[in-house]
């Protein structure tokens, strides 16, 4: 039967067929990737990285613990984030949680002109600026109400890859606009630097709120709420107790939490492993290579299967994990090139795996739920009912504890470099994990039926 609705998307209405085409897909999940809004956090990490440079006297261990901060809440509320849309409606949720990104966005461009203000405001507003990655977890989870089992993984790597894309996004715009005077008629003069140019960190932040504000109108005037979409906060826990929830999460967390922890750290690992290049010209590369990576790793495991793609793809993660270790400075003076070639090998395998467990754990929680409730009596309409409120909620949770990589790899980063004077003690650990990561890919998935499409 075919059914038309107003899709929770700008004016946009799709036809809910099984076969509905990957296009439409495609600009509809365009609508809902903007409601991520991951250059918000973005910007809380362009912003430090040249906090020194304009009079602040940060140490190395705060820069990193302020790269970290904003995952560290974005973790934490995208659980309650991914349980709002089905409660208030993706129409509400998103006017309320886009608006609400214009506070730290503000307060932190307000915050950089003054190089006496505290660390500990800095600390506030990078926790501020984790409300856009929670904005991510409820897009994700919103995704799945509306794309068949045969689409999930498209659906959602086009949704995550295009999310994702805002770190890119910001790590590219902002080299660029803190050295125009954008907002000079407000009284931004800048820094001046040693090569003569003058830095206004105010833009990275600033640039960003008429943008916030033109989404938040756009939300209210073209979004719907999806009746079909609605279930209780009751209706969902009881994905909590499904063992598969939690072992999905660590695999979740060895792929989305590298690349937003990578994303968050990389820039500052290399300015202290290469003080002498310029990292920021070419830091959002990596992001970007992750970013698509990640919407085609979601297309590949549709037809290969995700279970078979993220096996493949955590080998690869810990081969480029290894080769990390030639690059580095040690007795020697290391090799940038090689460094920066083998962090894109890690972004990409982390993007693509991304998609590809986000297929998988689509794909593996309808199944488990159907077969459960079918087991239990129950009929085929409660079974698929029941199959996408799980699977929603299982998304939007799984979602907070892959984020909080972006807590962990940077904070790792910094603890090894403080320790040892060398971030080797860290990669160690993340090559371990990948290892670890294999092995239950193939030892709980890949020998059962799971490892089908």
């Amino acid at each position: 039967m075919v059914r038309r609705l107003r899709f929770s998307g700008p004016k946009t209405s799709i036809i809910c067929t099984p076969m509905t085409s990957l296009k439409t897909s495609i600009k509809t999940i365009t609508y809902l990737s903007d409601t991520g809004c991951l250059e918000i956090q973005g910007a809380s990490l362009a912003v430090t990285v040249n906090l020194n440079k304009i009079g602040f006297n940060f140490t190395t261990d705060q820069l990193f613990l302020l790269t970290a901060l904003p995952s560290v809440s974005g973790a934490l509320l995208r659980v309650p984030y991914s349980f709002m849309v089905p409660i208030f409606g993706g129409r509400r949720w998103t006017v309320f949680s886009t608006a609400i990104l214009i506070i730290p966005c503000v307060w932190l461009g307000i915050a950089v002109q003054n190089p006496n203000t505290p660390f500990g405001i800095f600390i506030v507003i990078a926790l501020l600026c984790g409300f856009a990655g929670a904005n991510f977890a409820s897009s994700m989870g919103n995704i799945s109400f509306f794309f068949p089992k045969a689409k999930q993984g498209s659906a959602l790597g086009i949704n995550g890859g295009l999310g994702n894309l805002g770190v890119s996004v910001m790590q590219l715009v902002a080299p660029l606009v803190i050295f125009v005077p954008v907002f000079a008629f407000l009284g931004v003069n800048g820094v001046p630097q040693a090569d003569g140019s003058v830095m206004s960190l105010a833009n990275a932040a600033w640039i960003w709120v008429p943008l916030l504000a033109i989404a938040t109108i756009a939300a209210w005037s073209g979004m719907n709420d999806i009746a079909s979409s609605r279930a209780s906060i009751d209706d969902q826990l009881p994905v909590l107790q499904r063992l598969h929830l939690w072992l999905l999460s660590l695999l979740y967390l060895a792929t989305f939490g590298s690349f937003i922890g990578f994303s968050a750290g990389f820039a500052m690992l290399a300015k202290t492993q290469f003080p002498d290049v310029n990292i920021l010209r070419l830091a959002f590369f990596g992001p970007f290579i992750g970013a698509i990576a990640r919407s085609v790793g979601g297309a590949i495991s549709d037809k290969f299967g995700g279970v078979r793609v993220t096996l493949i793809n955590f080998i690869f993660m810990a081969i480029f994990s290894a080769l990390l270790f030639l690059t580095l400075p040690g007795t020697g003076s290391g090799n940038f090139i090689a460094f920066y070639a083998v962090f894109m090998g890690l972004f990409l395998t982390a993007g693509l795996g991304s998609g590809s467990t986000f297929q998988m754990i689509a794909v593996i929680f309808r199944q488990i739920t159907i077969y459960r409730v079918k087991m239990k009596g129950g009929s085929d309409e409660q079974a698929q009912k029941e199959a996408i409120t799980e699977t929603a909620a299982a998304l939007g949770f799984i979602s907070a504890i892959g984020a909080v990589g972006g807590f962990f790899i940077p904070q790792a980063f910094g603890m090894s470099l403080n320790m040892t004077g060398s971030p080797v003690g860290a990669m160690k650990v993340f090559l371990i994990f990948y290892i670890v990561c294999v092995l239950l890919t193939w030892l709980v998935y890949g020998r059962r039926k799971f490892s089908q499409k």
